[in-house]
């Protein structure tokens, strides 16, 4: 329950803020100090970049210590081969097995002391998520690089940022096109549905007593329609609070619940007074799908779209 909490805190944070991770980075001007050539696809440092901060941030050299304060951002740096360069991961850092063999340096809150002892040269964190961390970090001048894809594309993008300021170039540019491909995948099965065979479809983030959804502005959001469906709270903005009447009033064909298990989840809502009239706990269309691959905008994200394409339209997945 703790870390479904943390999930749900997490996200309704992310929902505050206005600058995008579509940064473009750009590079220092190079003196010519030596005749040393770059093989095609080497970052060239020094290297100036700006972030999803709005902060330009220089990196001096090929970053060594990497701490990562997000979860999404621990599975970017370990899919693009850098797990022997990460000193230091959140709790919630769980994928893939080796990074939960790293130090930890916080949950919600991170700790700085902890951060700095083991001196990184480069911290990834999240814009909105490790704001406060980020301030302090950077009062004692340490490097922060931080992130805040609220979309797909923008997750492809901030793999490929990532992948620039690490020298990491070709992989990020490798694990993107992967992320495009199960894209294409799944776009294909759903390609041609007609407005009315989109069904209505209810994305739980959270369950009573406080009950939270996507709304428009979230990559949940995009994932259902990506996947085929209308997302039955599109008229609220970002990670919203809502009632269960509202759900109701609703009556979604598809409900989508971010925690538990199927079965357990299917119960649980039935039980829940008035849900039983609901068309999709009257249809047995209650899904429950893994909370990390569609919470973590990191390279899985695709794998979460799957899920909801099969929750959603299981016949096109036989």
């Amino acid at each position: 329950m703790r870390k479904l909490l943390s999930i749900v805190t997490t996200l309704a944070l992310a929902a505050g803020l206005a600058a995008g991770c579509g940064s473009k980075t750009a590079e220092t001007p190079q003196q010519p100090v030596s005749k040393e050539t770059k093989a095609p696809g080497q970052t060239t440092y020094p290297l100036t970049v700006k972030d999803a901060t709005g902060t330009e941030i220089t990196i001096k050299q090929e970053p060594k210590r990497i701490v990562s304060l997000a979860s999404s951002n621990t599975e970017i740096l370990f899919a693009l081969g850098l797990g022997d360069k990460v000193v230091g991961v959140d709790k919630w850092s769980d994928y893939p097995a080796e990074a939960k063999s790293k130090p930890v340096i916080g949950d919600m809150n991170t700790d700085t002391e902890k951060v700095v002892a083991q001196q990184p040269d480069l911290v990834i964190a999240g814009a909105t998520l490790n704001g406060k961390a980020i301030d302090a970090l950077r009062k004692l001048n340490v490097t922060v690089y931080a992130v805040e894809p609220k979309t797909i594309a923008e997750v492809q993008q901030a793999i490929k940022e990532i992948g620039k300021i690490t020298n990491s170039v070709s992989k990020a540019e490798e694990v993107a096109k992967n992320m495009e491909k199960k894209l294409s995948e799944v776009k294909a099965k759903v390609q041609g549905l007609t407005d009315d065979k989109k069904p209505l479809v209810y994305v739980e983030v959270s369950p009573a007593p406080e009950i939270f959804t996507a709304g428009k502005g979230t990559f949940m959001d995009e994932l259902v329609t990506l996947a085929g469906g209308k997302n039955a709270f599109s008229d609220v903005a970002n990670w919203a609070k809502i009632s269960a009447e509202q759900v109701v009033a609703k009556n979604p064909q598809v409900i989508i619940s971010t925690h538990g298990v199927t079965a357990e989840v299917e119960k649980e809502v039935a039980a829940r007074p008035g849900w039983d009239k609901i068309s999709g706990v009257k249809e047995k269309k209650v899904v429950a799908v893994d909370t990390n691959l569609v919470s973590r905008p990191g390279p899985r994200l695709v794998e979460g779209l799957e899920l909801f394409a099969k929750a959603i339209h299981p016949e096109l997945f036989k």
